[in-house]
């Protein structure tokens, strides 16, 4: 919940502002402002105050025990110009905070903190448990000085500009160490605890086993993803506390699942009691990973048998593939899901011109690796491959990646073991429609008129099924110095079924500085005048030319009217 406090009419109208935007997430605290600020910092995960800094810094300094736990406080001046982020800007996230304030006001995002100031992840920002010489080593990534990175265990984490030598260390590891001189230890979530008990374990004993396994192992608390279980056990108390205390979820899965697991200690206990010979071991590992500690039981002090047992299982970490679509060139019609994506991959993968529009937004330590036209599956097979490693790569293409772009190569060759997003962007034919007018306003298809993928006659049969079905059309590829039979093609087979007077729209670099957009027909087209860089819009029989723009109907009223 976000705390809102103001004290005088300008800051309560902001706040009023800010409270209707976000019902959900936030709560006005009334009366006198100290009262409001403390009652606030302790009920709230964030604070916002519309408040003069020097009064904010005034009234939380009393109440600021550890940047860890603290909220984030931002503070809104009068005018509402800035929204400047004055406490936890990390831990609390009230950088973030600033941005959205400030997005949600007009306002402008004031943050300070010196690796947001500078384009670069903080070690505290990165979503794993750090502990170490965190000031130090940030330091000495501001300063340029050589930190090197030792992975233990790998794990997807954004760009840091990291060395192979350094004085200072980052090291990923699950494993229970101290961390030494001028190093930060970053613990990944990558250790799994399988769990068998039997009916009324007590919590404790679950819980000894488990400390017990990876404490004997030198493993790391603080890297443990999950608990996991056979569905018969989803309920069992014993194993539900123990997953409360250490602060994980509980996995179950169903007995046929583990018994499809080979393991290295069946039984016939959990075979005849679940119906799987392992629970422990096939739990851990039924998702694949290294077995490091075997099942072991539990001991019981009073000589009775055992009712735990417990393994544990090291799972690599899962590559990352975002397939990112930048839109049709214009900056302000990147959107902001893109904009995050490209700023969290450790890797880009993409066209050499389309990484050049995007190159500014991408952080210090980002590894691009770029090619030319003509190279789209290799730029496929190498950002599955670079998931496939562990990193966090973003793959891009422009307008939508999934629309005649990159993400049908790369999702072709993906499999099930690397997670993969898809981040949607604005197509080429969406920004020219919204130059054109409402082309679009009915249903519609677009269709490449390129046959370097698909061969000409498919193509041809397309254009027909859309021509007979009085879909407006929107080509893409319409025209090269090398192909330029195609298009006129095209539009002769719509003419068959449509009137010369058909509104057509013309876009080249839709949205871009140097686009044009114009309205003609479909008998005053010339084809000579499109290129690789235009889309091409063809009404259906309902589309008019109103104002000099191009509309289609939601429905065909226009028609009946005209009868």
């Amino acid at each position: 919940m976000i705390g809102l406090i103001s004290a005088t009419a300008a800051g309560a109208a902001a706040r009023d502002r800010l409270a209707a935007a976000w019902p959900e997430r936030t709560r006005v605290y009334d009366g006198p402002v100290g009262d409001a600020v403390r009652r606030a910092f302790a009920e709230c995960e964030q604070l916002v105050c519309f408040l003069a800094t020097g009064a904010v810094v005034r009234l939380v300094a009393p109440l600021l025990s550890d940047k860890a736990s603290d909220p984030g406080v931002v503070c809104v001046d009068e005018a509402g110009r800035f929204a400047v982020s004055l406490v936890g800007g990390h831990g609390g996230g009230a950088n973030e905070l600033a941005r959205e304030v400030g997005e949600s006001l007009g306002a402008q995002p004031v943050v300070t903190t010196a690796t947001d100031a500078v384009g670069m992840p903080g070690l505290d920002t990165l979503g794993l448990p750090v502990e170490g010489d965190v000031a130090g080593v940030t330091r000495a990534l501001l300063d340029g000085e050589p930190v090197a990175l030792d992975a233990e265990v790998a794990w997807p984490l954004p760009p840091v500009p990291f060395a192979e030598r350094g004085a200072h260390t980052v090291r990923v590891t699950d494993r229970a160490v101290e961390p030494g001189a001028h190093e930060v230890l970053l613990r990944p979530p990558s250790l799994v605890v399988g769990v068998g008990a039997s009916r009324g374990a007590p919590a404790g004993e679950v819980l000894e086993v488990i400390e017990g396994a990876l404490r004997d192992a030198g493993l790391s608390v603080d890297s443990l993803a999950e608990l996991a279980t056979v569905d018969a056990k989803a309920e069992e108390p014993g194993i539900l506390a123990a997953a409360s205390r250490l602060g994980v979820p509980l996995v179950t899965y169903s007995a046929e699942e583990l018994a499809a697991v080979e393991v290295p200690n069946p039984s016939d206990a959990p075979l005849a009691a679940v119906g799987t010979p392992s629970v422990a071991e096939a739990a851990a590992l039924v998702r694949g990973g290294e077995l490091l500690v075997p099942k072991r039981k539990s001991e019981r002090s009073d000589g009775r048998p055992a009712m735990a047992t417990c393994a544990v299982v090291r799972r690599p970490g899962r590559g990352r593939l975002a397939v990112v679509g930048l839109g049709p060139g214009a900056r302000d019609l990147l959107t902001p899901r893109a904009t995050a994506e490209l700023r969290r991959a450790s890797v880009l993968v993409g066209l050499d011109q389309y990484v050049d529009q995007i190159r500014d937004l991408l952080r210090p330590g980002t590894r691009i690796l770029e090619s030319g036209l003509g190279a789209e599956e290799e730029r496929a097979r190498t950002a599955v491959a670079e998931a496939r490693r562990g990193q966090a790569v973003a793959l891009i293409g422009s307008g939508d990646a999934g629309v005649y772009a990159m993400a049908s190569p790369a999702l072709a060759e993906a499999s099930d073991d690397i997670d993969v997003v898809g981040v949607p962007g604005v197509t080429a034919a969406l920004a020219a429609a919204a130059l054109l007018g409402a082309p679009l306003g009915h249903d519609h298809v677009s269709i490449s008129l390129s046959d370097l993928h698909t061969p000409w006659e498919v193509i041809e049969r397309r254009v027909r099924a859309a021509a007979e079905a009085d879909i407006v059309v929107t080509f893409y590829n319409p025209r090269s110095r090398g192909r330029d039979w195609q298009l006129p093609k095209a539009l002769a087979i719509l003419a068959e079924h449509r009137e010369p007077s058909t509104p057509v729209g013309v876009v080249r670099n839709a949205s871009r500085p140097d686009g044009t957009c114009r309205v003609t027909t479909l008998a005053a087209l010339d084809p000579a005048t499109v290129d690789m860089m235009t889309v091409v819009t063809v009404g259906n029989t309902a589309t008019r030319t109103i104002a000099g723009r191009m509309v289609t109907p939601r429905g065909y009223r226009w028609q009946e009217e005209a009868r």
